[in-house]
């Protein structure tokens, strides 16, 4: 009997797929085994090439060094996979997790900040972490240098969750691999690459958003305005999450981001009992059960001319894909599927807030 991971990741390996395709991929059309089978079809009526699909021995490949490295893959369907990163519209259909994944079905709180953070934000950083952890909360940041280094370290004995931008196997900052490989062995350890792909620019905000998706809120420390942690802050705050912020002097640069945060309306943090008062009344249970988590529009096929009336629609500049529907007077189920076809064909990219343009 064949191995239902290699369909699922030889869907998501292929070429002009992302989160968002493989979920209204797997919701028309039931399995990967079927969605594989109808990529060509898609992408000739989106007016593109086949797309590239993954090689199979590659995937088995996949999963033989995931699982030689003490891992597995925990797809967007498992029943541990975290429901509060299901919620996100572009939650990963699979990840490589290694450690305690019911760290992440705790109250979770995520904790970012600059590289180059002062000794004070990272002091500040690993009081913080232990005393969430000495709550029963598990400290979700990115092991990366400074704040986030101080709050793994603060949080390890308690509870911690490091997400990469790499595979699983690969340590970034080279100096931070002790601390990688304890957090995989007392805490949890999740990627969403393939192993033996380097941390590249592109995969951090995909990070960002993994570690925003699995926390109830996040507390930024420490950050310059155009950083990676507000990244982080303001996925977190459009999924509906607890935005927190540590103030700091006006002088220092690395404190605007935090300062900027907090005018903008983010929780003030001091201490963690503030931390713990703005998540408190949230229930990490009130989600949707995991069931739910490939809904979708049903299966619908568009004609020749709602495709043309969709995609003229369409231009370089992103757009709302709620605002497609009105302007197309069409059912969301009808430009989906045509937003999937151009996507398969090459022809459309997507972007944050769920707003999309052509290639």
């Amino acid at each position: 009997m064949a191995d239902p991971r290699e369909a699922r990741l030889r869907l998501l390996r292929s070429a002009n797929i992302g989160p968002i395709t493989y979920r209204h991929l797997i919701a028309r059309f039931g399995t990967a085994a079927a969605a594989l089978e109808a990529l060509p079809m898609l992408a000739a009526r989106g007016g593109g090439r086949v797309p590239v699909i993954a090689d199979p021995g590659a995937i088995r490949r996949e999963i033989a060094v995931v699982e030689k490295l003490g891992a597995r893959h925990l797809f967007l369907d498992d029943p541990d996979y975290p429901l509060l990163l299901a919620e996100l519209e572009s939650a990963p259909p699979a990840l490589i997790v290694r450690g305690q994944v019911a760290l992440a079905e705790r109250i979770c709180v995520a904790m970012v900040g600059a590289r180059n953070a002062s000794a004070a934000a990272c002091r500040f950083a690993r009081q913080l972490a232990l005393g969430l952890a000495e709550q029963g909360v598990t400290v979700v940041s990115g092991l990366a240098r400074g704040v986030d280094t101080a709050s793994h370290f603060g949080s390890l004995a308690g509870g911690t969750i490091g997400v990469i931008a790499s595979g699983i196997d690969i340590a970034f900052p080279p100096e931070n691999a002790e601390l990688q490989e304890r957090v995989a062995r007392e805490g949890l350890l999740i990627a969403e690459q393939p192993p033996g792909t380097e941390p590249l620019a592109r995969f951090f905000p995909s990070r960002n958003r993994i570690i925003a998706g699995l926390a109830t809120g996040t507390v930024v420390v420490e950050a310059a305005p155009r950083s990676g942690s507000l990244i982080t802050a303001r996925i977190a705050a459009e999924a509906g999450r607890e935005v927190m912020a540590v103030p700091g002097s006006p002088l220092d640069p690395r404190a605007q981001g935090c300062n900027l945060l907090i005018r903008e309306g983010a929780t003030l943090v001091q201490s963690v009992a503030d931390i713990l008062e703005a998540i408190r009344p949230i229930d990490a249970r009130a989600v949707r059960s995991p069931a739910s988590r490939f809904e979708g529009p049903p299966p619908a096929d568009a004609s020749d001319a709602e495709r043309r009336k969709v995609t003229g629609l369409l231009g370089p500049v992103p757009v709302q894909v709620d605002e497609l529907v009105r302007q197309a007077a069409l059912s969301p189920a009808i430009v989906q599927t045509v937003l999937l076809e151009l996507e398969l064909a090459g022809r459309l990219e997507r972007h944050a807030g769920g707003r999309v343009s052509l290639a």
